[in-house]
């Protein structure tokens, strides 16, 4: 027995009118509050930290002698710097939370230290065992959502030095228009 199902142009069109005009949820306005962040920033660098003695247990060079590229030397070794500097970065961080360049520079860190980590996953499980290749993508998924609150943090951040930018401006303009208008001392005086 077979079902035919048939699809009208109209329900199809219907459904992607409706998705269209569903509007994403708005993110809360403004920036969390420091206090709020740098607990986030800590747990970023407690988690750094938690990833170094497990790379300490990857021996790279035995996966060369078993056919694997140099490659997997120089990404360990580098995930090893980069883990320590995410740590620290984020540690300093906690300092003053709103340094957006600071705030940047550790979340392209972050970023980077997961593609280096997801790509040495692969020699794991190849070259080392599968099980510590799950355990390598466990730890490396467990700070998510602290990357991602971090991420939510940093654009709401710039939004708003745009919007104190923007004021400024507009509050400049206003006053060079004034002294622009104003007439000359020497002009009331005549």
């Amino acid at each position: 027995m077979f079902r035919v199902i048939i699809f009208t142009p109209f329900l199809i069109g219907s459904t992607a009118v409706l998705q269209a005009q569903t509007p994403p949820a708005p993110p809360p306005p403004g920036i969390e509050p420091d206090w709020d962040i740098a607990q986030v920033l800590q747990k970023i660098a407690t988690h750094a930290r938690s990833l170094s003695p497990f790379l300490d247990k990857i021996n790279a060079s035995a996966w060369i002698e078993k056919g694997a590229s140099e490659t997997y030397a120089a990404q360990l070794d580098s995930s090893r710097q980069q883990v320590r500097a995410v740590a620290d970065s984020a540690n300093a961080l906690t300092r003053n939370p709103q340094k957006l360049s600071a705030s940047l520079d550790l979340l392209f860190r972050i970023q980077s230290v997961e593609t280096m980590l997801t790509s040495l996953q692969e020699g794991v499980r190849k070259y080392q065992s599968p099980s510590d290749a799950q355990m390598l993508a466990r730890l490396v998924a467990e700070n998510g959502s602290n990357r991602d609150r971090l991420q939510h943090y940093i654009v709401n951040l710039a939004a708003e030095r745009e919007q104190d930018l923007q004021v400024m401006d507009r509050e400049a303009q206003r006053c060079r228009a004034m002294l622009t208008q104003a007439p000359n001392r020497s002009q009331r005086k005549k």
